[in-house]
């Protein structure tokens, strides 16, 4: 573990506010992601910690990502144009390295078809980051990305996010689920929830975080349901308020300013 460049990624507290942008290599342009700059200017004005994203944003957008931490994401994932596949590793920790990124992400989908592959990917790219110092964040999705509700329970996630951090994750991002407490207890690493699709309302969203938080969760690793909000900025705020000063729901809604 380096704790240096962890510490570009999570703050003396423990906690972090992670923002995920590396979307559009699966979903094509979309709001909050056809004008990648202006985006990471927005969400670093906002107060985020660090950055998730593709290789080719890492690449071109340098100066705008250098003030936060910077997270590689290194495997694939099918489009929505193609097959469900399992993914392989695009980008390892050389690249990594090479690229001034702290850490690197790999997905796991303990359940799903590609459980094996995607858990061979994460074991492999965990013995080459901690053997040159690179941050590894474990992304574990009991059933896939698309799982149905019954595929995600409390022991479902409980079991993927220990499985990460068994297979060298230095903390996990993991759905968030009611009991929410059952999953930290059960890990021995932080853990963070992730974002997944636009919430209907951002109260709700709101309310998941501060659950997720008072479980003992890290923070978020989370991308559309902030940049596609109406203010990227103004979500990033609110949601650091909630993670770095334990603002309440109505103190983040206030920051957010749609009450």
């Amino acid at each position: 573990m380096d704790t240096r460049r962890l510490n570009r990624i999570f703050t003396p507290s423990g906690r972090t506010l992670i923002v995920a942008m590396e979307h559009a290599a699966i979903f094509g342009p979309g709001k909050g992601t056809e004008q990648p700059a202006e985006t990471i200017k927005q969400v670093v004005a906002g107060g985020a910690n660090a950055i998730m994203a593709s290789f080719g944003i890492v690449r071109r957008f340098v100066t705008e990502l250098a003030p936060v931490g910077l997270i590689l994401r290194a495997d694939g994932a099918p489009t929505i144009l193609g097959p469900d596949e399992p993914a392989p590793v695009w980008f390892g920790v050389e690249e990594a390295l090479r690229l001034g990124a702290d850490g690197i992400c790999i997905s796991a989908f303990p359940g799903h078809h590609s459980e094996r592959q995607s858990l061979d990917n994460l074991a492999n790219v965990a013995r080459e980051a901690h053997k040159w110092g690179v941050a590894l964040q474990g992304e574990m999705v009991p059933g896939g990305m698309t799982a149905a509700p019954e595929e995600r329970t409390v022991d479902t996630v409980a079991l993927a996010a220990r499985l990460g951090c068994e297979l060298g994750a230095d903390w996990v991002k993991v759905p968030y689920v009611d009991d929410f407490e059952n999953v930290v207890r059960g890990c021995y690493k932080p853990v963070v929830i992730l974002g997944g699709s636009k919430r209907g309302s951002t109260l709700d969203l709101f309310r998941e975080v501060r659950a997720a938080l008072n479980a003992g969760a890290a923070g978020v690793t989370m991308g559309r349901n902030i940049w596609e909000s109406d203010d990227p900025q103004a979500m990033t705020a609110a949601l650091a308020a909630m993670i770095h000063e334990d603002a309440s729901v109505e103190q983040a809604m206030t920051i957010w300013g749609r009450t």
